[in-house]
This record gives structure tokens, C-alpha cells and sequence, in this order.
């Protein structure tokens, strides 16, 4: 199975190759702005100007990731009047854009407008795929049965670029999900395995994307694989029950006051019970309004669905996509750069786990980042940058007991031994008395320097 968010990143990039030049024009302007600080403020000042309330700069794009080319138009067209006073007032800003393509006009802006809503469903659907602390695999499918019926949808749209950039991609999309023989069926089982949509919506999507004679046949091999799969299943479970199952219990006994339980043993006739599958498929999908946490349902309905449980903790923990595991390789290389080169694998891999927390839920909650006080910080930098060799052994003293110990931690957990307080050298006493003392230097430092600049 390849990676669904490369696949992606492939349509996209064929799709815009057929990019109008007005995209062209704004990642021109977007490259002026960005290339020296003295125009990065001026560009500033046309924001305060015009009073746009985006605080999000522009940013280039990276020629790798399609995914920055949406998000640089996202911001550009926030600051389309910036971008025109811009215009007005710098006679070097036209200057240097007319050598090349040209400065943006109200067409190419409206061009990038046009062409943002058909971007962002690639966006989003690349955002669903690449995420790590969900599940991924009942999304595979779901997204690329949507991608291609959208692609389909463009290529009837009235502006003629848009509808050679959809050609261009529903050639790159068939050639990876438009043959219907090289389908893998677990991943249309994951969808049957969600409760909010199980077999009768994987089997319109079939018919529909690859038309009635090929979408039956691929609806008569999905029920013949699900089943399979069952069996296979069953069967598992049952060879772990044998033992239990061959003897039954006084309680099952004298239940059995009739003796149902030997005469199908003795002549091998079965109940009329419906199978788990069967129950499973006949009962009423979950309502789709808000998000479902499927392994959670699939937790609190194993007792009623045992074999279908198993095989959807198997089938559902199929991570579609690399870019995770791929991004773990890339903090390695963040980690062991030329100053770092001596660290031993132990305390690499304590590193790692650490960055990992700092980056997760409960850790990020930690330390918030606090904006209107870097907005004061920036705006008094006289101030700031007398007091700075403080400021940075208070910062210093403050991310080196937090850090320390978030290490501390992660060696624990590698060793095996979660005891922290086997660490004799977390001295928190001496930290604390640390800040307390470099707090009180800065406010003084900074009450001078206030006192002598009111002198002046």
C-alpha cells in the first residue's frame, strides 16, 4: 500500500504545472517582501495603513511541499490592500516585478481566489490522512473516493485553466486509484468496520466512481473477502475457546434442561443465530453529525461483537500514511547536527521522547505562550536589550529545570525505572532560589534603566 499523502502530494504537483502565471505573479511579489527587513517594514506599515487584522506574515512557499503553495495564497490574498498600497507607495516594488512577470493586477488576484477552494480540499484531505493520534486507515478510501469525484466536478468548471489543471490531476489520480483490480480490500473493509457507514455506503461509493458493471463486481469481492476474513477470524477465536467449549459448566448444564447443547454436537446442526457480521451489518449506522471515537465504540461494543472487535483493533491500526515516521527521521537530523555529534544513543533517544511530549497535549499546556507580552517585550527593545544578559539566565534557569527534568524522565522510562526520585541532581530548592534572586535583579536592572531615560 503507498503512501496516501504522497500520492497526493503527486496529483497536486501535476495539476499545478497548468498554474496560471497570476500565481506566478503573487508568489513574485510575496519573494520582494521577503527578501530584505527595510521592505519586510514597509510592507508592515502598509498593513497598520489599511488596518488588516491578519497578524500572520506572508511567507514563500518550499518547491517540495505543494502544501505551501495553498497556505502562501491563503495569507497573500489577506493582504491583497497591503499588497496595492504597497504598490502606490514603492516605485522599486513595481520596478523589480516588471523585470520578470509583472506586478499582481485585480484579475490574477481574483484568479487566486478562484483557484483556493479547489487547493483546499487537497489541504484538508492532506491534513486528515497525516495525523498520528487517530485513526487513519476508515479514512483511506473515504478520501479518495471523494478526491476523484471532485477532480470529475472541476473538469466541467467554466474558467479553462482550472479545468486542465482537474485533467491534469484525474491522469495522476487514475493512475494510482483508477484501476479497479488493484484495489486492497482491507482498506474497504476499514470503512465497513465504521460504524457510521459500513457496507451499504463503500458499496455506492464503488458503483459510483467505477460504474455499475465494475462497481458489482468489486461489491461481490468485498462481501466474499469480508467474509473470508470473519471465518478466519472465528475460527481463531474459537480455537482459543476449545478447551472451555468442550467442557461445559454445571451452570450451562442445568440450564440446558433439554439437552439442546448435545443434540447439535451429536448431529452438527447449528442455532438459527444470526453471525456478529450479520447483526453488525443489519443494525443502524451511528450518526455521522459529530466526530466518532471508533475505537472506542469498537471497546464498548466487544462483548456484543467479539470477533469483529479483534478484527477491527487488526485492520484499524493500518497507518495509510508515512509522513509521520518520516518527520521522526527529519528531529533526528535537528538533534545530531555538527555541535551535537558526541551525544550517545541513550540520551538521542531521551531527547527525542522528550521533544515529543513538549509538542503533545497535556505538555503544551503547560507554558501557553503569552502574546501581548511579547507585543510589549518587542515594543520597549531599548529596555529589553539592557536587561538582556538577565533575561536570558532567568529563561535559562526556567527551561533548564523544566527540560531537565522532562529528560530525567525519559531516561527513567528507558531504563525501566520510573522512580524520580533516584535523580539526586534535581536540586529544585537551589532553582528556585535562583529565580527569585535573578527576578528581582531584572526588575531592578529595568527600574533604573526607566529612572535614567526619564533624566534624559
Amino acid at each position: 500500500m503507498r503512501c496516501c499523502a504522497h500520492i497526493l502530494n503527486l496529483i497536486v504537483k501535476d495539476g499545478l504545472k497548468e498554474i496560471d502565471n497570476s500565481v506566478a505573479k503573487i508568489w513574485d511579489a510575496v519573494k520582494y517582501i521577503r527578501s530584505s527587513n527595510s521592505r519586510l517594514t514597509r510592507f508592515k506599515a502598509c498593513i497598520a495603513q489599511e488596518n488588516i487584522p491578519h497578524k500572520t506574515l506572508v511567507c514563500l512557499d518550499v518547491e517540495t511541499r505543494w502544501n505551501s503553495t495553498y497556505l502562501m495564497l491563503v495569507v497573500a490574498l489577506k493582504h491583497q490592500k497591503a499588497f496595492e498600497l504597497l504598490e502606490m507607495q514603492d516605485k522599486k516594488f513595481v520596478e523589480e516585478l516588471n523585470k520578470e512577470r509583472g506586478v499582481p493586477s485585480f484579475q490574477d488576484w481574483d484568479y487566486a481566489k478562484s483557484v483556493l477552494p479547489f487547493l483546499e480540499m487537497f489541504y484538508d484531505a492532506t491534513l486528515r490522512i497525516s495525523g498520528s493520534s487517530y485513526v487513519t486507515s476508515n479514512l483511506y478510501m473515504k478520501e479518495v473516493f471523494a478526491l476523484g469525484r471532485r477532480i470529475e466536478q472541476y473538469r466541467d468548471d467554466d474558467d479553462l485553466s482550472i479545468r486542465f489543471m482537474a485533467s491534469k490531476m484525474k491522469a495522476k489520480y487514475n493512475k494510482y486509484w483508477g484501476n479497479a483490480k488493484t484495489i486492497n480490500m482491507l482498506l474497504l473493509i476499514a470503512i465497513v468496520l465504521d460504524p457510521c457507514h459500513k457496507l451499504d455506503y463503500v458499496e455506492w461509493c464503488l458503483v459510483n466512481s467505477f460504474g455499475a458493471e465494475v462497481g458489482g463486481e468489486l461489491k461481490t469481492k468485498l462481501s466474499s473477502c469480508l467474509h473470508s476474513l470473519y471465518n478466519l477470524y472465528q475460527g481463531a477465536d474459537e480455537g482459543n475457546q476449545d478447551d472451555t467449549l468442550s467442557q461445559p459448566s454445571a451452570s450451562d448444564k442445568a440450564k440446558d434442561i433439554y439437552d439442546m447443547g448435545l443434540y447439535r454436537q451429536s448431529t452438527g446442526h447449528k442455532s438459527n443465530l444470526k453471525s456478529e457480521l450479520e447483526r453488525y451489518l443489519n443494525e443502524d449506522c451511528e450518526p455521522d453529525d459529530k466526530p466518532l471515537d471508533i475505537l472506542g465504540w469498537w471497546k464498548a461494543n466487544s462483548n456484543r461483537f467479539s470477533v469483529l472487535a479483534n478484527m477491527a483493533r487488526d485492520i484499524l491500526a493500518i497507518p495509510v500514511s508515512t509522513v509521520a515516521s518520516e518527520s521522526a527521521f527529519s528531529m533526528g537530523g535537528r538533534i545530531i547536527d555538527q555541535y551535537h555529534s558526541s551525544l550517545t544513543p541513550k540520551m538521542v533517544e531521551a531527547l527525542v521522547c522528550t521533544e515529543d511530549w513538549l509538542k503533545g497535549d497535556f505538555f503544551s499546556s503547560l507554558a501557553p505562550e503569552n502574546f501581548e507580552e511579547l507585543e510589549k517585550v518587542e515594543q520597549d527593545g531599548k529596555d529589553i536589550r539592557l536587561a538582556f544578559p538577565y533575561m536570558i539566565r532567568l529563561g535559562y534557569v526556567y527551561v533548564g529545570l523544566f527540560e531537565t527534568q522532562l529528560i530525567a524522565v525519559a531516561m527513567s522510562f528507558l531504563d525501566g525505572d520510573i522512580g524520580v526520585n533516584n535523580y539526586s541532581s534535581w536540586n529544585i530548592e537551589e532553582y528556585q532560589m535562583e529565580i527569585v534572586k535573578l527576578k528581582a535583579e531584572a526588575s531592578e536592572l529595568k527600574a533604573t534603566t526607566v529612572e535614567k531615560k526619564a533624566k534624559r
